[in-house]
């Protein structure tokens, strides 16, 4: 069987173009690649469309339309993920209009699917005593409990993703004055983040401890399971609920309902722009491209807000009760006025 204009392509797209002209991570690959599987079993099991038989053609605006519905309606999606998956095809669609400028029309109708707008979600943030509170969970006579404690403490002192955790290698980790980690993060960016002391102190001990100074444990994950494998991002996250559950426990009221690995990175961010840190270094340790992004932690901050406001000009406001709220008697004859 001839393969279709669109099985070429797609193979193309994610097997040479992605990794070979663009530099695209892995996860980004992966993360399309989960696009189309969707996008063909909708196709299979909704439109009863033959996977060999889809061509671009096939891939109309209203198919489209209906994946997206599809996947909001019947797969539970949220609008963030019917987001991403939207923003896949466009990125393949953009392709295919250089490739093969005869489905021009074909792309731009497709391109033209607008992103569907969500509420902005609330993010928390835990505070210091529930960190610190996290942070002293861990069991350190155990060398399981040490690299838990290296490994949560590595998070928040960095602000990184979790998936910037899980991909570090020995070789990302420079223990020398002054001591610095490389964290890869999305679109294969690095950026050096330095170390505070005591974190730096915690990772030398850790090194010494799994004994990987030597230039042969260099390519080694940092941080490892039972396996001997790198940790996940599901594995970081069961470590964390860990010692979440055990901080709740021990005060209840400390800690919010939801902690994510990313509540971490929340968590900094919004510590050190109350301590008084610029925006623009908070953007640079995380990573972000435009300071626009990093902005959200100076909107979520009602704290900060309202001692600007309060140091902006001296309230007008009278202190004492007014005089006539003193006077019973009018007050009595105010309320029976309402009656």
């Amino acid at each position: 069987m001839k393969p279709t204009d669109f099985a070429y392509h797609l193979t193309e797209y994610l097997s040479k173009y992605l990794p070979g002209n663009t530099g695209a991570s892995h996860n980004t690959i992966c993360s399309y690649r989960d696009t189309f599987s969707l996008l063909l079993r909708f196709c299979l099991d909704e439109k009863s469309i033959p996977i060999e038989k889809i061509t671009l053609q096939t891939l109309q605006r209203t198919l489209i339309d209906e994946f997206l519905s599809w996947l909001e309606g019947s797969r539970g999606c949220s609008v963030a993920t019917r987001n991403q998956r939207l923003a896949g095809i466009h990125a393949f669609f953009r392709y295919v209009q250089l490739e093969d400028p005869a489905h021009l029309f074909l792309c731009q109708q497709i391109l033209a699917v607008p992103m569907k707008r969500s509420e902005q979600k609330i993010f928390y943030h835990l505070s210091l005593e529930a960190m610190k509170t996290i942070l002293e969970q861990p069991d350190t006579t155990s060398l399981a409990g040490r690299r838990d404690l290296v490994l949560l403490s590595l998070m928040y002192d960095t602000g990184a993703r979790v998936q910037e955790i899980a991909d570090l290698t020995v070789a990302d980790v420079r223990l020398e004055e002054p001591p610095t980690i490389k964290l890869t993060g999305k679109g294969n960016k690095s950026r050096l983040v330095p170390l505070m002391t005591p974190t730096a102190n915690l990772l030398r001990q850790y090194v010494s401890d799994h004994e990987l100074a030597s230039h042969a444990r260099r390519p080694h994950p940092l941080f490892c399971n039972r396996s001997r494998d790198k940790l996940t991002r599901a594995g970081i996250a069961y470590i964390l609920k860990k010692y979440v559950e055990q901080a709740r426990a021990r005060d209840p009221g400390l800690i919010q309902e939801v902690v994510s690995p990313h509540s971490l990175r929340h968590s900094k961010a919004m510590h050190l722009l109350q301590s008084g840190v610029n925006l623009v270094y908070i953007r640079d340790l995380l990573g972000h491209v435009s300071v626009k992004t990093t902005e959200v932690y100076a909107r979520a901050d009602g704290m900060m807000k309202r001692e600007a406001l309060e140091n902006a000009y001296p309230s007008i406001s009278p202190s004492e009760v007014p005089m006539w709220q003193k006077n019973h008697e009018l007050l009595a004859w105010l309320r029976q006025l309402g009656h």
